[in-house]
């Protein structure tokens, strides 16, 4: 695998993935819909090997992309930029935020199919979606640690599953197999394995803490492989897994 990751979206979670992937000694190029002008503050404070780009050339430069964007923009992203990639779908789907997107029937088709349907010649995986941006950068331990967590992963493609199971393990995390991506419906909001273990709170799911506050400060816990995979059986398919903002708005990617 490349030792350059591209990141699509520069926002909590975008950002995130560039801290975790640069301190594993990673290169990391981020695009926004903006310009790479709008990311000069995140790249300064990211420091070496950290680099805005436009969207040519993230796709151009990268193999492993990381989709950092707010779920209404998947059917923008461009095909044929894209074809060839390997893209790992943090994509969650807020209504809230996203807008009423008719084609999204949780109960029947997970929204990684729909990114796959679209990104046609890509390759996509399913991976850190289910977890907070602030317990991804806090969590993260070296590979062997007691209290290291794991991270559901879905794709069609075994390759790569296999590239992204390494960048996942490199930046600090141990992965469990959810198989398919129609099987990455496990992982959505509102399932046992979404948000909530990670930052302490019973395994069922709610909008989050009441308060930013708490939010920020939670140290959160350890899942480990053997309770993901247990989370992930236990979960029950339905038509409105989908997330909610709650009492305050952490809605960036």
């Amino acid at each position: 695998m490349s030792t350059t990751v591209g990141i699509i979206g520069g926002g909590m979670i975008g950002g995130q993935v560039a801290r975790l992937a640069l301190n594993a000694g990673y290169k990391v190029i981020i695009c926004n819909s903006r310009g790479p002008d709008t990311l000069a503050e995140l790249v300064e404070e990211l420091g070496a090997g950290a680099q805005a780009a436009r969207l040519e050339d993230v796709a151009d430069k990268t193999d492993l992309i990381v989709l950092a964007v707010p779920f209404a923009v998947y059917s923008k992203l461009p095909v044929d930029l894209l074809k060839g990639k390997v893209l790992v779908d943090t994509l969650n789907y807020y209504p809230e935020r996203d807008g009423v997107m008719p084609e999204v029937k949780t109960e029947s088709i997970a929204t990684s199919e729909l990114v796959q349907r679209h990104l046609v010649g890509a390759k996509v995986v399913r991976a850190i979606n289910n977890l907070d941006f602030v317990r991804l950068l806090s969590r993260a331990r070296p590979a062997g640690a007691t209290d290291r967590s794991a991270l559901p992963i879905a794709s069609d493609f075994a390759d790569a599953k296999a590239q992204v199971i390494t960048f996942l393990d490199t930046i600090g995390y141990d992965s469990v197999d959810m198989g398919a991506l129609a099987d990455s419906w496990r992982s959505e909001p509102t399932m046992p394995i979404y948000v909530n273990p990670y930052w302490g709170q019973a395994s069922v799911y709610t909008s989050g803490p009441t308060d930013i506050s708490s939010f920020m400060s939670a140290p959160g816990r350890t899942v480990s492989k053997v309770e993901a995979q247990t989370l992930l059986a236990s979960a029950v398919r339905h038509d409105k897994m989908f997330g909610s903002l709650g009492s305050f708005d952490l809605s960036k990617p």
